[in-house]
């Protein structure tokens, strides 16, 4: 007999998740390995990226498992950085680490890529010794054969003298001499030869920077494709700016405050952080807001919360439904979305679910502010 059931994934752990994939593969459900997957896409990418050697081993055993490939060649292409970043950098393979050092789009500079280079083939033998000083002929040559395939792809023409000096240089005994060592020497004596071949430089981006105390780059840049309409994976459209209209805590909770600062300005970010809680609420406003008792028509608003402010993984995204009723503009209220999707007076609001497609809170009940902002994007 094959029995049918129900099961509620938020309530299991990542690993439990990707347990189940596997044994879904194992007994051939197609229908759940595909649900599995989206459902790891959409709601668990921060955990996935951080555990990265474990999503790229896992996808690449089983021909099933195409679109969490697919999520781990965009990573691996497009944001290279965060697997150097992840905490399971140390343990990918060598073939995987030559990928990524060999990527233009590396968000780091060219000395932090060495640096990873020498920790992933320190971990490679822990029992080597922590302090370079006590290092023997044998444990040079071990690293040495560690890193050996990726010391060509290291850009050292793009460190600075005092980088090549004090971070290089201790590791001289594993560059190749003949060829790269002296040649470095050189460089870094005589940085204007124009007969050294220098390296091409990495295309590095300048972060998001954000002025809040509620909220972090990870949650803007998440929220900026939601406004883009671009999938969790994808890379971040429009390079958008936030610009802040108002803090609760600077200038006041007031509705009053919210309109004086707030009315006629366009494509507007409102975060408000739950008192006695970790929890987000939030909604985008493309269209300017207004002290008249009237609502405002868009189809592109929506309102969001993070359960927990330190896992981005746990949202709940909601685009408005009834785009006649998208916000509501009255001199005595805040920011508010639909009639009553989440309605905002200074200190306290609430959320029901109306004119938005899902419900952005498990209750009703009324919340208390400890600390809102508005942020416009330039």
């Amino acid at each position: 007999y094959i029995y049918g059931g129900k099961i509620s994934l938020e309530k299991y752990d990542t690993s439990d998740i990707i347990k189940i994939l596997v044994a879904g593969s194992e007994l051939g459900l197609q229908n759940l390995i595909t649900y599995l997957q989206s459902f790891l896409i959409k709601t668990r990418v921060n955990w996935m990226e951080q555990n990265f050697n474990l999503i790229y081993q896992t996808s690449f055993k089983n021909d099933s498992f195409l679109e969490l490939q697919k999520f781990c060649i965009n990573l691996t292409s497009k944001e290279p950085d965060k697997i150097f970043k992840s905490l399971s950098f140390s343990s990918i393979p060598e073939k995987l680490l030559i990928s990524l050092i060999q990527s233009n789009n590396i968000q780091m500079d060219e000395i932090q890529v060495w640096e990873n280079v020498v920790k992933w083939g320190l971990a490679q033998n822990p029992e080597l010794p922590s302090d370079l000083a006590n290092f023997s002929k044998e444990d040079f040559k071990t690293l040495k054969n560690n890193i050996r395939q990726c010391i060509p792809f290291i850009r050292f023409h793009n460190l600075s003298s005092e980088e090549f000096s004090d971070k290089v240089l201790p590791y001289r005994k594993i560059l190749p001499k003949e060829l790269l060592y002296e040649d470095l020497l050189k460089y870094f004596m005589n940085p204007n030869n124009q007969t050294i071949k220098k390296s091409k430089p990495r295309m590095v981006t300048k972060e998001i920077n954000i002025d809040s105390k509620i909220i972090t780059i990870k949650h803007a840049e998440l929220i900026s494709k939601w406004v883009d309409r671009l999938e969790i994976t994808d890379d971040t459209g429009n390079e958008h700016k936030l610009k802040l209209l108002l803090r609760g805590s600077r200038d006041g909770f007031t509705p009053k405050k919210f309109h004086d600062n707030c009315d006629n300005q366009h494509r507007t970010i409102t975060i408000i952080k739950i008192k006695d809680s970790k929890e987000i609420l939030g909604g985008y406003n493309p269209i300017a807001w207004k002290s008249g008792d009237i609502y405002g028509i868009t189809e592109d608003s929506f309102i969001f919360s993070f359960k927990n402010s330190d896992n981005i993984d746990n949202y709940i995204l909601s685009r408005v439904k009834n785009e006649r009723y998208a916000t509501y503009n009255y001199y005595d209220y805040g920011p508010s979305f639909g009639n009553g999707d989440l309605d905002f007076f200074g200190d306290y609001g609430f959320c029901y679910k109306n004119y938005y497609e899902r419900k952005i809170r498990e209750t009703f009940a009324e919340f208390r502010v400890v600390e809102y902002e508005v942020f416009q994007i330039i």
